[in-house]
């Protein structure tokens, strides 16, 4: 892809114009030679013991040319943190979408219908939905061999619980009996879908011992590694292509369903396509937004000193670990939350159930706790008879502060997001009676890790940028070649990119954890840097000039002070070959001795942390319960913006996620954990009619320890603080709090009655 200009300054994102026409090709519009369809056989059981599978008659149909299940593929555990998952359903399945068998046959509709054949008895075992009744040391075990997995050691697994954290500093017992005044709330979250407009799309193919898999996936790399260590082969026998991805929002991340099309591809000889319906997208991925329980206490002087807070949650991990094992350590800093604490006691369970299984969507954990932990701070000061914004100004961290887990923050701007947030949303003196406005704030650190890049010049002086990053909607990829053209004095135009190729390029985390322009800008940069000094030595010979005397402007490289005296790039590329490669130094996390805690999982401190301040105006129907979000205001910190139009971007998506999540959308599930409304109709998302006007600013700071040019992440933290700014305000007009997530109407009418 080559970057284009229309107009001279401005910079056409490189993806834009196939997206925009439509002539831009995704992973379902693929069609390989001889290629057959995949189709999965769900357990369509919640839990329960497998006593056979019979595929003959689905082998038997004709145009049915591969059949598979556990007994046809190595048997291998997989999983992010734990190993506690097959690709097949080998003896028991653990919630409705476990897949026990996967066919491949000439035509979508036969593979279906071949699928559907596969014989599955099964034995009914106790169904696990209440994740908060499993803690109990009675409950039925949801892997009952759950000691037997290979799992990282700090998560403190035991009986049903996957993950356990906590966060202590202090007597929080003394501070609660000393205190003003002490505030408790309990609040319930349902779980939310990632719902990616494209659903998810595979196609594999064999040559020789290679297999080559399209995928609309977030994480190539990832998914790489998931293939070899399922199928048994090494991972140079695996490339992972991401044609153009139709969003994500994390539902993309981790190792899904692309061992078990390369399986099929394999046995039937052929390449093979899976594409899923809307239905599969809700009901078969094990990826969505996790069910909480929280119940907070906060203490209090009489000034809004914060004593004390005390913290229990409960997180529904659903049937597998997947790469979410970090949950509990994450909901439990958010229970912290950006604010000054004396003492602090909280404790954080992850825990199985039989329900679908939970991994990273957009900010895991954060938008729910952070829901919660709004109301709780208005509910306090309300107690304290402050205004809420003042209790914030006096309490919210800022530069020199110490969290509880013994981190001191750096230069950080969280109340003046705060302060911005309120002057653009403006007093909510005089508003009608069925309107009010309210604010959150919340926090979200970045992940440093590592990345690498190339960049080559052609010999006619443009450029191929050569990058592991994965891009998936939100342009964080595409603003690589503005990087590199102002590193060596070119246009972003003379950039090509070549990206989202496992065989290409080197690795990298893939668009998950806001991490793209925080690590792969970084090292794109130190590429170009690379072939600067490069051109700056074949320049210097070529001109007889000292290299500190030469500078890059202008697609030339030119003497300092004589214009006159230049060779152009092209110039330089036609003789010789320039190939920059950079990786760049991996900023290292801040210190955070996290005494007494247990599960440090690497979150116990928050390393560049991005702290978001929302101010929604809202307008509530008491007689009906219904809620429409009029405004937001939404200021950031997220260190040094480089690249405005993305960065504003991400704000309007996340805010209008934030504002589904706080009013409409929520997996419903029945008593055995089946989803009640997996399809479109019945799970509203917040559509363009739906949306707020949205205000945007950004507090800009030069971040030590950071990103690029004290850049931090972007992508996440839009959505965290909406709901809680919109539960406030709903409360503000109904004097009640709604303590279930999502607002519904019929919750918002119930709590106002």
């Amino acid at each position: 892809m080559t970057a284009v200009e229309d107009e001279p300054g401005t910079f056409v994102r490189p993806d834009g114009r196939e997206k925009v026409t439509g002539t831009g090709r995704y992973t379902a519009d693929l069609t390989l030679t001889g290629q057959l369809h995949a189709a999965f056989r769900y357990a369509d059981h919640p839990h329960a013991r497998i006593t056979r599978i019979d595929a003959a008659k689905a082998r038997a149909l004709p145009g049915v040319l591969a059949v598979l299940t556990h007994e046809d593929v190595p048997d291998v555990l997989y999983g992010g943190m734990v190993a506690d998952r097959r690709l097949f359903a080998r003896e028991t399945v653990r919630f409705e979408g476990d897949i026990v068998a996967g066919v491949a046959a000439v035509t979508p509709e036969l593979a279906r219908e071949a699928a559907a054949l596969v014989e599955v008895e099964l034995e009914q075992l106790p169904v696990v939905t209440d994740f908060e009744a499993a803690l109990a040391t009675d409950s039925p075990l949801v892997h009952s061999d759950w000691e037997s997995y290979e799992g990282d050691e700090e998560l403190g697994r035991h009986h049903n619980v996957l993950g356990f954290s906590t966060i202590v500093k202090g007597d929080v017992d003394t501070a609660l009996a000393a205190a003003d005044v002490v505030v408790r709330g309990s609040y319930v979250t349902d779980p939310v879908q990632g719902v990616p407009i494209e659903p998810r799309a595979i196609v594999a193919q064999w040559q020789g011992h290679r297999v080559t898999v399209w995928s609309s996936t977030q994480v190539p790399y990832v998914a790489r590694a998931g293939i070899a260590r399922t199928l048994g082969i090494p991972e140079s026998n695996v490339r992972v292509i991401v044609p153009l991805l139709g969003g994500g929002f994390g539902a993309k991340c981790d190792f899904h369903f692309e061992g078990h099309v390369a399986a099929l591809a394999r046995a039937a000889g052929r390449p093979v396509k899976l594409v899923f319906s809307r239905h599969e997208e809700f009901v078969a991925v094990g990826h969505r937004r996790e069910g909480m329980v929280i119940e907070l206490e906060t203490a209090a002087r009489s000034d809004g000193t914060l004593l004390a807070r005390r913290a229990r949650l409960v997180l529904d991990s659903g049937a597998y670990c997947g790469e979410g094992g970090f949950f509990a350590q994450m909901a439990a800093m958010h229970a912290h939350g950006p604010y000054e604490l004396e003492t602090v006691q909280i404790e954080s369970s992850l825990v199985y159930s039989n329900n679908q299984p939970s991994s990273s969507i957009r900010a895991p954990t954060a938008p729910q706790v952070c829901w919660a932990l709004e109301q709780h701070m208005d509910e306090l000061a309300e107690a304290l008879g402050l205004d809420p914004v003042e209790l914030r100004r006096r309490t919210l961290i800022e530069e020199g502060s110490v969290t509880a887990t013994g981190q001191v923050l750096e230069r950080i701007a969280m109340k003046e997001t705060l302060d911005r947030a309120v002057e653009l949303i403006g007093g909510g003196d005089g508003l009608p009676e069925d309107e009010a406005i309210g604010v959150a704030c919340g926090w979200w650190p970045c992940f440093a890790g590592s990345s690498g890049a190339y960049v080559t010049l052609n010999p006619d002086g443009t450029g191929t940028i050569v990058t592991g990053a994965q891009e998936n909607g939100t342009g964080a990829v595409m603003a690589m070649p503005t990087y590199v053209a102002d590193e060596l004095g070119m246009r972003p135009q003379d950039f090509s990119l070549l990206y989202q190729d496992t065989d290409a390029a080197p690795w990298d985390a893939g668009s998950c954890g806001s991490q793209t322009t925080f690590n792969n800008a970084r090292a794109v940069i130190a590429a170009a840097v690379d072939l600067r000094e490069q051109l700056l030595d074949a320049a210097s010979d070529k001109l007889e000039a000292a290299r500190e005397d030469l500078e890059l402007v202008s697609g030339s490289v030119r003497v300092k002070g004589s214009p006159e005296k230049a060779v152009s790039v092209a110039e330089l590329a036609a003789e010789g070959t320039f190939h920059g490669k950079g990786a760049g130094e991996v900023p290292e996390a801040p210190v955070a001795p996290a005494e007494g805690c247990v599960g440090r999982l690497g979150n116990e401190s928050f390393h560049a942390p991005q702290l978001i301040a929302h101010a929604a105006h809202v307008k509530v129907d008491r007689d009906t319960g219904v809620v429409r979000v009029l405004r937001v205001a939404a200021v950031h910190d997220c260190g040094r913006i480089l690249n405005r139009a993305g960065a504003d971007g991400q704000v309007y998506g996340g805010v209008v996620m934030g504002v589904g999540q706080a009013l409409t959308e929520g997996t419903q599930l029945d008593e055995l954990g089946r989803q009640r409304n997996p399809h479109l109709l019945d799970y509203k998302l917040i559509t363009a009619s739906d949306a707020p006007a949205i205000e945007i600013d950004w507090i800009e700071t030069d971040t030590p320890n950071a990103g690029p040019k004290g850049s931090k992440g972007v992508g996440e933290p839009p959505c965290v603080p909406t709901a809680g700014a919109i539960a406030n305000a709903i409360a503000k007009v109904i004097g009640a709090r709604v303590r279930h997530l999502p607002m519904t109407p019929e919750r918002v009418w119930e709590a106002g009655q």
